[in-house]
């Protein structure tokens, strides 16, 4: 065989080999995509994961959430019907039976109030260690001495600071905010506790400090983000008042009476780009809960994620990172375009428990097709009742996603979207590494 055949023959197969690196991208996924599926996933399944958002807690702790759940439907995966979480509890307690009837249940509730006694404040570190989760985000109204805050760093919530009037048009609405609104002032009312506030200030500008020293505040404690849970209560479009018309309504309604409508909306959303901006000067992210909720009530158009984009948009904000917490969901095609602002990121967190693998896959994919340096992975784990607990549902969010990661990425190596190395840097941006880089200030 010549030397020139070899060397021919060589640059072919270079040649080849370019072609195919360069060439378009298939819309289909080969024959191959189950190996590659088979091949990633325990892969995936060893990368350490950031739990960006979680609110863990026993079921009897009214802290879990700075809200409650009215009455209302559930999807059909998140009731607690739902066979997969007998399959959570077999793996995480080994659960010798195979439905959680009431009987059957109790073996379940003595197993872990033997592990609670025994494990004490190590108990939810188990439960992460036993997913392979190295941090999760407690998102709480306050946090518990029996969570590790060195394993569940702190998410505050700050609505409350919108509500500090007479509240009784607020609570007439509809029946949901009969139950959302009393927590809301209750919660004000812990911050005051908190500062030495014995009652609200007279001035606007000793309120405005109030509000900040409790943000500097929790951010001593560890709290690494604030929380707004905005759109269970009003609509998400804020209107950019002046400092003096907020503070001409808050001197008239400071002392009592009951403000219109529209004089509280133009309070709440000079309040709300106050605590933004405060969020860029403190360097605590404002995490938005920006997906459909839970209640009879909750109004979708209102909370529509897009109705945020002149904030998320607003350059006097720039310094101020946003995650928006459940992704937009069902609003998600379009929630992604907004991670193209550099502040801006998207987290998956209930969408993977409200949607089963098979559907959660096609989001996922979406997403990482587009900016996949801007989306973080999250369980949104929380207790369903004394059986079924934030355990069951850290479970659930983990498997579910890790799953839906492995698909959606066999997928695109497979119609040559990706190659297999860069589809393990993906699931390790998304699993653990972009949300990483908000807090260790490596990303934005």
């Amino acid at each position: 065989m010549s030397l020139r055949f070899l060397v021919g023959w060589h640059l072919l197969v270079i040649f080849v080999v370019s072609l195919n690196a360069f060439s378009q991208a298939r819309p289909l996924p080969g024959p191959d995509v189950q190996q590659l599926y088979n091949r990633l996933l325990p892969q995936i399944e060893k990368i350490p994961a950031f739990d960006h958002h979680a609110h863990p807690g026993f079921f009897d702790d009214p802290d879990v959430d700075a809200m409650a759940a009215p009455p209302g439907s559930a999807a059909l995966r998140e009731r607690d019907t739902n066979p997969e979480l007998v399959a959570a509890a077999k793996a995480l307690f080994g659960y010798p039976y195979n439905d959680l009837s009431a009987e059957h249940a109790k073996w379940l509730v003595q197993k872990k109030a033997e592990l609670k006694k025994s494990r004490g404040n190590q108990y939810f570190s188990d439960i992460l260690d036993k997913l392979n989760i190295e941090r999760g985000v407690a998102n709480r109204a306050m946090m518990a001495d029996y969570l590790d805050p060195k394993r569940f760093p702190w998410v505050f919530f700050a609505d409350s600071f919108m509500w500090p009037f007479n509240n009784q048009r607020e609570t007439a609405r509809n029946p949901d905010e009969q139950v959302y609104i009393p927590l809301q002032e209750k919660m004000l009312h812990r911050w005051m506790q908190q500062e030495n506030v014995s009652r609200l200030p007279t001035k606007f500008d000793d309120y405005l400090a109030f509000v900040s020293r409790t943000l500097e505040d929790n951010k001593k404690k560890g709290a690494i983000a604030m929380k707004f849970e905005v759109a269970y209560f009003r609509p998400t479009k804020f209107s950019d008042p002046s400092r003096e018309e907020a503070e001409d309504i808050y001197q008239r309604f400071v002392q009592g009476g009951v403000p219109s409508e529209r004089e509280y909306r133009t309070f709440q959303d000079y309040i709300f780009r106050y605590l933004v901006r405060e969020g860029g000067r403190l360097h605590l992210p404002v995490h938005v809960h920006s997906a459909v909720g839970i209640g009879d009530y909750f109004n979708l158009s209102e909370s529509n994620i897009l109705n945020l984009e002149n904030i998320l948009r607003d350059p006097r904000y720039s310094n101020t990172i946003f995650v928006m917490i459940h992704g937009g969901y069902p609003y998600d095609r379009q929630a992604i375009w907004l991670a193209a602002v550099k502040n801006v990121y998207l987290d998956t967190s209930e969408t993977e428990i409200l949607l089963y693998p098979s559907e959660f896959k096609h989001l996922l994919k979406q997403w990482l097709e587009t900016f996949p340096d801007k989306i973080t992975f999250g369980t949104d784990a929380f207790p369903y009742n004394e059986t079924l607990g934030a355990e069951e549902s850290y479970w659930l969010g983990a498997q579910s996603s890790r799953t839906a990661l492995a698909a959606a990425l066999a997928e695109m190596i497979s119609e040559g979207e990706v190659s297999e190395a860069q589809a393990l840097q993906l699931a390790h941006g998304y699993l653990h590494d972009n949300a990483l880089a908000i807090y260790e200030g490596k990303g934005h």
